[in-house]
């Protein structure tokens, strides 16, 4: 006769807040030397290595407008508008915000958007489109969680300048 044994172990599990990484974008939107320069609309998310959309990390666009009417320009994204902007409700707590002037940006990840993502591989896509402009995507590639504070880079050519990927465990 054999016997079997089965013991369980129950281990304190760290709080998630202690478990969250960080991710921000610095992104450097060019001051174009155009006739009629318009601020870009701007989307970044993140996509697991299947290309689904796993977070929403920013959608700037212009809020100001009566009605919510800037939303109507929102699908001038158009890869982050087929991949999951159609299906979003605008404005969106912590994601949506007003366009910016050319400069350097700065965006975070919403609290708590990546605290349950599985380790693998993804990519951080940002979108720029302006109104009598052009369109731009850049993708930076990412390892995720991160195991130590790190930099990953990206370069745009017309919309978008340097796209600087910084995550912290």
């Amino acid at each position: 006769m054999k016997l079997r044994y089965s013991i369980a172990l129950s281990l304190p599990l760290a709080s998630a807040s202690a478990m969250a990484a960080d991710l921000a974008l610095k992104l450097d939107v060019p001051q174009l030397n155009v006739a009629e320069y318009h601020r870009p609309y701007i989307a970044a998310w993140l996509e697991n290595a299947d290309q689904k959309v796993v977070a929403n990390i920013a959608v700037l666009y212009d809020t100001k407008k009566k009605d919510n009417a800037g939303t109507k320009w929102l699908k001038d994204m158009r890869q982050w508008w087929r991949k999951t902007g159609r299906e979003l409700s605008m404005p969106m707590d912590g994601v949506s915000g007003a366009t910016k002037a050319p400069g350097e940006i700065t965006l975070n990840a919403p609290k708590g958007a990546l605290d349950n993502l599985p380790a693998g591989q993804y990519t951080v896509l940002v979108e720029a489109s302006r109104e009598a402009g052009g369109r731009e995507v850049v993708k930076v590639p990412l390892a995720w969680p991160p195991k130590s504070a790190a930099s990953v880079n990206g370069q745009g050519k017309e919309e978008l300048g340097a796209v600087v990927v910084q995550v912290k465990p």
